[in-house]
């Protein structure tokens, strides 16, 4: 991940001149979504994508996806799984693991988008996912938080990925968003530019960004509240740290 500029992709994060009418993209009007206590800082999300390929079609739609956030007022944060040790196969203090993880933390919504390869997500993506951690202590660092879940295929339209993502998701104790994306051919759907074309499937991503942003804003500031249950409030701290690190059932 780049440093934090007005490109912290590499890239120009202006979607106006994308969009068929840019005046439809509007900011969230969060007055009629934030709970009383929010101090109406720009939600942070942080994007995954699941391919290590040079025109990799699944970052590329990360990056779509961070330019229309930024466009709804996000700050947006894209982690780069190129480096990535394999689940199990070094230990939690592996620079890419610490970076996944701090920004796992910072994040109060994730975008996750993965291809579709032998009708699943990768491997790259779950490994990801794998990475970030139940539980840090007796932090929770994706419990009821935001996620949005999107995937490409090369060929036709299919839900696999996203209905994978969607289990693991829920897993992982995140407020999962019902809208999502899956771009067919996707391999048909970028020009030269690497910019997706104008077409139903991207404004299904816009569709995807505006209900995520929305969420964020309507429970950041209460899910501390709405993943409040009996089974957490009767277990102790510890009592937890034990639990979610048994090495065996």
């Amino acid at each position: 991940m780049t440093e934090a500029t007005d490109k912290p992709f590499g890239i120009a994060l202006d979607a106006s001149d994308h969009l068929a009418d840019a005046a439809l993209l509007q900011a969230i009007d969060h007055r009629y979504l934030a709970g009383p206590n929010d101090d109406g800082h720009a939600p942070r999300i942080l994007l995954l994508h699941g391919s290590l390929r040079k025109r990799s079609f699944s970052r590329l739609v990360a990056f779509e996806a961070a330019r229309l956030l930024t466009a709804l007022g996000a700050e947006c944060r894209m982690f780069n799984p190129s480096g990535l040790p394999l689940p199990d196969d070094a230990e939690a203090d592996h620079p890419k693991v610490q970076e996944l993880r701090d920004l796992s933390s910072w994040a109060e919504g994730m975008v996750w988008v993965s291809p579709e390869r032998h009708g699943a997500m990768t491997g790259i993506m779950k490994a990801q996912i794998d990475w970030i951690p139940l539980s840090l202590g007796a932090v929770r660092p994706t419990q009821g938080k935001c996620l949005a879940l999107m995937q490409v295929e090369g060929g036709s339209q299919s839900f696999n990925a996203v209905n994978q993502m969607r289990i693991l998701g829920r897993w992982m104790r995140m407020i999962t968003i019902p809208n999502q994306s899956s771009i067919a051919k996707a391999f048909s759907e970028f020009g030269d530019d690497d910019r997706i074309k104008p077409s139903p499937y991207y404004d299904r991503i816009i569709d995807v960004c505006e209900e995520l942003m929305k969420f964020i804003w309507m429970t950041r500031s209460r899910s501390d509240y709405l993943v409040d249950r009996y089974s957490e409030r009767a277990e102790t701290g510890q009592q937890l740290i034990d639990r979610v690190n048994m090495k065996a059932l």
